[in-house]
């Protein structure tokens, strides 16, 4: 497996390295969505890279997944959280159709025509908590049907399919959601809201008022109460924070070939950089080790119901996208501050102003109050193991 894992990362950086890093200024720029850079990813069948390998995909592992989101991180932030948020809705799918006939097939035909695949998670309603809904499933017969007014559907208009959160039924309480898979060829998305934001602008995330029918084999049986537990939020939290965590080592890179550029200058005598730069690589190095062991702890137990449920595990997971968050913009400043003026202008290779931008929408989605909130409830009935 560490061979594989090496081979998918190391042709993600070199896709990176390639195409990322031609089309990232622009991308950003036009807040557009960066369609080369993810054709090139479905070229090489990165889209099913988490589909196991019996229904088509890549069959690889949390670690192969997170690497690649982290080196795609180190290229263009906005087509690595593209990536990382169509990999969360394949991991759900994966884990928990349960057999179910049509998701067998769905995922079959996404590994197959590496479909891109969105969510709908939030609505304006509940105020951006996603596990309460507002919205529901009408059933007519075999049809379901659903509208869902969403402040944000990342890609909404280049994906093939949308996950969409509602209560389960129009009888259902705010609390009992399932998630439906809507074909493209389903539904219908009228834009509400522009995405013109100050940073992760390539994920072109509108709002959208969304319509919908699709037969009823396409709601999940389990519960989006578990999904999201089990799956979602880990996942989520293990590729975003990867991903955040190759924006910080980008922005490393480019502080230390500065100081190296310095050093060429005056042979012999150490830059004033660079007492900033070994600063800088300690805070990089607390962030790494913080996601790395984040990523080996939900690999621990991911085939552990049990411990998935558990408090414990939920109060892990969110402390680990909260302190990422709160990492990741301190180590790009602090990369700023080694490169000064040169980081700080647009037109150099030491450029950091989109790396800081990119790097403060990670405390927002999601937002770190809601999750601290979370936390703080948590930690009232929760006694440490």
């Amino acid at each position: 497996m560490a061979e594989q894992a090496s081979a998918w990362v190391t042709l993600a950086h070199k896709i990176g390295a390639s195409v990322l890093t031609a089309h990232v200024d622009d991308v950003d720029r036009a807040s557009r969505f960066p369609r080369e850079s993810i054709d090139a990813l479905r070229a090489e069948k990165f889209l099913g890279l988490f589909i196991p390998k019996e229904l088509g995909g890549g069959g690889a592992s949390l670690a192969d997944l997170t690497g690649v989101c982290h080196a795609l991180g180190q290229y263009c932030a906005s087509t690595g959280m593209v990536y990382a948020m169509h990999q969360i809705q394949i991991a759900c799918m994966m884990r928990h159709y349960k057999g179910a006939e049509f998701f067998a097939g769905y995922l079959r035909e996404c590994a197959k025509d590496e479909l891109l695949i969105a969510s709908a998670t939030t609505e304006l309603g509940p105020q951006g908590n996603t596990r309460m809904s507002s919205c529901a499933l009408e059933y007519d017969g075999d049809e379901v049907k659903l509208e869902k007014n969403t402040p944000v559907i990342s890609y909404g208009l280049e994906a093939d399919g949308i996950l969409v959160t509602s209560r389960r039924t129009v009888d259902s309480p705010p609390s009992d959601q399932a998630a439906t898979l809507v074909k493209k060829s389903q539904y219908t998305l009228e834009k509400t809201m522009e995405w013109d934001t100050l940073g992760m602008r390539g994920t072109c995330s509108h709002g959208f008022m969304f319509r919908g029918k699709a037969h009823k084999s396409q709601v999940l049986a389990t519960p989006f109460a578990e999904v999201s537990q089990q799956t979602m939020l880990p996942v989520a939290h293990t590729t975003w924070t990867s991903l955040w965590s190759g924006i910080a080592v980008d922005a490393v890179n480019r502080a230390r070939a500065f100081v190296r550029a310095e050093a060429r200058r005056q042979p012999g005598v150490t830059p004033p950089s660079a007492l900033r730069l070994a600063e800088t690589m300690n805070t990089l190095h607390l962030l790494r080790a913080n996601v790395m062991d984040g990523i080996r702890e939900y690999e621990r137990v991911m085939d552990d119901s049990e411990a998935l449920s558990g408090l414990g595990f939920a109060i892990r997971m969110n402390n680990l996208k909260v302190s990422t968050t709160q990492l990741t913009p301190q180590v790009v400043g602090q990369a700023l501050a080694v490169c000064g003026i040169a980081g700080y202008k647009s037109n150099t290779k030491f450029s950091l102003g989109r790396h800081l931008r990119d790097a403060h929408g990670g405390a927002l989605m999601v937002a770190n109050d809601r999750i601290l909130g979370t936390n703080s409830n948590l930690l009232l009935v929760y006694k440490d193991e």
